[in-house]
């Protein structure tokens, strides 16, 4: 069974790589270590190579991501895009981090495995509001899912580039999702305002 400590030094290790990395994608294990407070020696004691530490934090970021939004529900399928966006905000490092590494190949079957029960809710709440009228239906339900999905990141990307308050983040991605799935600004903002689900995601 590991040590406490190495554990301690693995967990530092994965939380400064979401820091550095979120900074400069390009970053160097060295980088990484010195965030952690480590000795280069100590990154390769847990990751043999900077692929390996990549790997575990794209799956650890996704599954946290996933285990987040699991068990997520609403009876409207709005609200519930409102809250899928707002608990993808509480989580915007992790999501940032797979955002990077996604498009850049070597990880995208394996963020694309994690997050599969995170796409299916995108997909069902889309299919079911298209059905009642709710959500457009000029877009097939599948493409449209992944154009919220990337509504959505487009924006906790922006967070990192601009300094966005907590609770205006949370409103600008909700905002983001429910625009891309067809309510004007003033329709979003309503619902946003009305839903008392969508309280401390405000």
């Amino acid at each position: 069974m590991p040590r406490r400590d190495a554990l301690e030094n693995r967990a530092a290790l994965l939380a400064a790589a979401r820091v550095v990395l979120n900074r400069d994608p390009d970053a160097t294990l060295d980088a990484i270590a010195a965030e952690a407070g480590l000795s280069r020696r100590s990154v390769y004691g847990h990751f043999a190579t900077r692929d390996e530490l990549l790997r575990e934090l794209v799956t650890s970021g996704a599954t946290r991501v996933a285990e987040r939004l699991a068990g997520l529900a609403h009876p409207d399928p709005l609200v519930r895009l409102a809250l899928v966006a707002a608990r993808m905000w509480e989580e915007v490092a992790d999501v940032r981090v797979m955002t990077l590494f996604a498009v850049r190949g070597p990880y995208m079957d394996l963020i694309a495995h994690e997050l599969r029960p995170v796409r299916a809710l995108l997909l069902a709440a889309v299919t079911e509001g298209a059905a009642d009228g709710r959500i457009r239906d000029d877009i097939p339900a599948a493409t449209l899912a992944r154009l919220i999905e990337a509504a959505a990141i487009a924006v906790l990307d922006e967070a990192n580039r601009v300094a966005l308050g907590r609770a205006a983040g949370r409103r600008y991605v909700m905002l983001s999702v429910l625009s891309t799935a067809g309510l004007s600004a003033r329709d979003g903002a309503a619902l946003v305002d009305a839903a008392p689900e969508l309280e401390a995601a405000r």
